[in-house]
C-alpha cells in the first residue's frame, strides 16, 4: 500500500526495534540467573581492589586466588546438592581432614599413593553414608547430626595422627608431581575444579537424580507422594558430599605435601556461606554448582583483598561476614524484583 503521490508507507520504528528487545532480554535473563548476584559482586570487588592496587589484577595473583578457593569450592559444590534439598553437612571440613590424613598415613606406611588415594575416596563416601544413616534412619536433623560428626571425625584425625603433622611422604611419586603440576598455564587443581563444575552442573540440571534433588527441596511430602525415592536420594547426596570432600582432601595433600591434623578448620561454614551467596536459597528447591564455587572465589577475593589494604587479620572474619550479608541482600533484592516483574507480566 502507498500514500498519495506514490510515497511508500514506512514501518513505525518506534513500535518495533530490532536491537533493543534482544538486549533487554539478555540482561533480564542474566539478572534472573541464580549466579547473577555473586558474579556481579565478585567482578565488582576485583575491579575495585585492582583500581586501588593494580598488582591485584596480575594474572598470577588471580590464578593464586582461584587456587586458594579450590578446596572450599569443591566442598561447596557438594553442599549445593544437599542444601537444594533442605539438608546440610557441617562435617565436610572434618571429612576433608580425615581423608587427607588417612591417605598420608597409608602412603607413609608404604602403600602405593594411588591406592591410598582410592582408599581415601571410599572413606569419604562412607563418612557421608554415616551422616546419611543418622539423618535418614535415626531421624536426627542434619544440622545436629553433622555437628556431632564434625567433632567425631576431627577427633579421629587427631587420634590417628597423634596430633602430629604427617611428613615423610614419597614426594617423588607421580601422585604429587602430577596433581601439583600445571597444564596450559593453570595449576591442575583448578582444572579439576573446572571439570567438577561441568560434570556436577550436568548432573544437577540434566539428570533424573538432579531433578529429584530439586523436587525434594521444593516439597518433600509431594516428592514422596509422587513416587520419588526420597530416602535413596538423601543417602546419595550425603555420600556425594563426603566423596567430594575426599577429592578436596587429596588435592590438598598434593598441594601441601604433608598432613596437618588442624587443616580445614572453618571450611564448613565457608562452604555453606559460598553456597548461599552463590544463589542456592536455604528454602531449597534450587541449586547451582557454578554459583557455589563462585561464592567460594568471592570469599577468597575478600580475604586476599584485605592483605592489600593492610587490614589486621583480626578483622578478616568481620569483613567476610559483611560481604556475605551484602551478597545475600543483593540476591534477595534481585529475586524480589524478578518476582515483581513476573507478577506484572502475568
Amino acid at each position: 500500500m502507498s500514500q498519495p503521490h506514490g510515497e511508500p508507507v514506512l514501518p513505525d520504528l518506534a513500535l518495533s526495534s530490532p536491537v533493543d528487545p534482544p538486549r533487554r532480554s539478555l540482561a533480564s535473563r542474566f539478572l534472573r540467573a541464580n549466579e547473577a548476584s555473586v558474579i556481579l559482586a565478585t567482578v565488582g570487588l576485583v575491579l575495585f581492589i585492582g583500581l586501588l592496587h593494580p598488582s591485584f589484577l596480575q594474572p598470577s595473583q588471580l590464578i593464586n586466588i582461584v587456587q586458594q578457593a579450590v578446596f572450599v569450592g569443591i566442598l561447596a559444590a557438594g553442599l549445593s546438592f544437599l542444601m537444594s534439598m533442605r539438608e546440610i553437612d557441617l562435617s565436610v571440613e572434618s571429612t576433608f581432614a580425615l581423608t587427607l590424613v588417612s591417605a598420608a598415613l597409608l602412603m607413609k606406611a608404604g602403600l602405593n599413593p594411588w591406592l591410598a588415594a582410592l582408599a581415601a575416596l571410599v572413606l569419604g563416601a562412607l563418612l557421608g553414608g554415616i551422616n546419611a544413616a543418622a539423618v535418614q534412619y535415626f531421624k536426627i536433623p542434619s544440622l545436629i547430626a553433622t555437628l556431632a560428626t564434625l567433632s567425631m571425625f576431627r577427633g579421629l584425625v587427631f587420634a590417628l595422627s597423634n596430633g602430629q603433622q604427617v611428613t615423610g611422604l614419597p614426594l617423588d611419586h607421580p601422585f604429587f608431581s602430577v596433581l601439583s603440576g600445571n597444564f596450559l598455564g593453570l595449576p591442575l587443581p583448578i582444572w579439576c575444579l573446572i571439570i567438577l563444575i561441568a560434570v556436577l552442573s550436568l548432573i544437577m540440571g540434566r539428570t533424573p537424580y538432579g531433578y529429584r534433588v530439586r523436587q525434594i527441596g521444593s516439597n518433600p511430602a509431594a516428592a514422596s507422594f509422587s513416587g520419588i525415592p526420597v530416602a535413596r536420594v538423601r543417602v546419595q547426596s550425603f555420600m556425594l558430599a563426603g566423596l567430594l570432600a575426599a577429592v578436596a582432601g587429596l588435592l590438598g595433600l598434593s598441594y601441601f605435601t604433608s598432613a596437618d591434623p588442624n587443616i580445614g578448620g572453618g571450611f564448613s561454614l565457608s562452604a555453606v556461606a559460598a553456597v548461599v551467596i552463590g544463589g542456592t536459597p536455604l528454602r531449597g528447591g534450587v541449586g547451582t554448582v557454578p554459583g557455589a564455587v563462585l561464592g567460594a572465589v568471592l570469599l577468597t577475593v575478600v580475604t586476599s583483598g584485605l592483605v592489600y589494604f593492610n587490614v589486621p587479620a583480626n578483622w578478616s572474619q568481620f569483613a567476610t561476614g559483611l560481604v556475605i550479608l551484602i551478597a545475600v541482600s543483593l540476591d534477595s533484592v534481585v529475586r524480589n524484583r524478578n518476582r515483581g516483574s513476573d507478577a506484572s507480566e502475568s
